[in-house]
């Protein structure tokens, strides 16, 4: 019977034991966590280099953007061009004076020629990038000159002069001068002017200097831009 009560009572005092123990452990628990995070933060910011050293890193192994900063780009005005002609056109019958029949008139004309370079067949054929990213090169064709375009503020007929044939017309037939054909002259003579200076030479030069900046500023060390010749 003694041995009953014994036994009885050990597992008693054992459970309660057992059940006072659970609760040591949680705190012994949480006290070393509080112990080991202010710790392992004091360890990291010791050594920043070793932390930084397993840190996750993103690398972007991708071409620089070169045709994507270039696709809304279709066509470049490179230059642009101020151009001023002097038409002078007359008209006579011959054997008849001036005064009775003839026409001359003179015009003034300013116009603006563009230089263009076409960037709408930019592709992989004609941007070409070295294997280390470093190196690009650019396959353009040469750059063309835009039909002039008249100024009508800074145009202006500054002689006129005609016969008494002339005049007479004009009034019967309600037009009295008819200025279509001496403007399209001035447009011809100023297109060629522009083919005669330095315009396109220029335009590839601008065309040349924008893309190297563009290409440098994306990273690229070494930029070369190549034009196709003057059709």
């Amino acid at each position: 019977m003694a041995h009953q009560l014994l036994e009885s009572d050990t597992r008693r005092w054992t459970g309660r034991l057992r059940r006072r123990r659970s609760p040591l452990k949680l705190i012994a628990a949480v006290a070393a966590l509080a112990i080991a995070l202010p710790l392992g933060a004091q360890f990291a910011g010791l050594f920043p280099a070793l932390s930084a050293t397993f840190a996750p890193q993103t690398v972007d192994r991708g071409p620089a953007p070169l045709l994507t900063a270039l696709t809304d780009i279709s066509e470049y005005h490179a230059a642009t061009g101020a151009f001023q002609v002097l038409v002078d056109i007359e008209r006579d019958t011959p054997h008849v004076p001036a005064l009775i029949s003839g026409e001359r008139t003179t015009l003034f004309a300013t116009g603006h020629v563009d230089a263009t370079v076409d960037f709408s067949g930019l592709g992989p054929d004609r941007v070409t990038a070295s294997a280390d990213q470093r190196a690009v090169t650019f396959t353009l064709p040469a750059a063309r000159l835009a039909p002039a375009t008249l100024d009508p503020a800074a145009t202006r007929v500054v002689g006129r002069d005609r016969g008494i044939v002339e005049r007479l017309a004009g009034i019967i037939n309600n037009n009295p001068v008819r200025d279509e054909e001496l403007y399209r002259l001035a447009a011809r003579k100023l297109d060629e002017s522009a083919r005669q200076s330095d315009l396109v030479a220029r335009a590839e030069t601008n065309t040349r200097d924008m893309l190297t900046s563009l290409a440098r500023s994306l990273g690229y060390e070494q930029v070369t831009v190549t034009f196709g010749d003057p059709v």
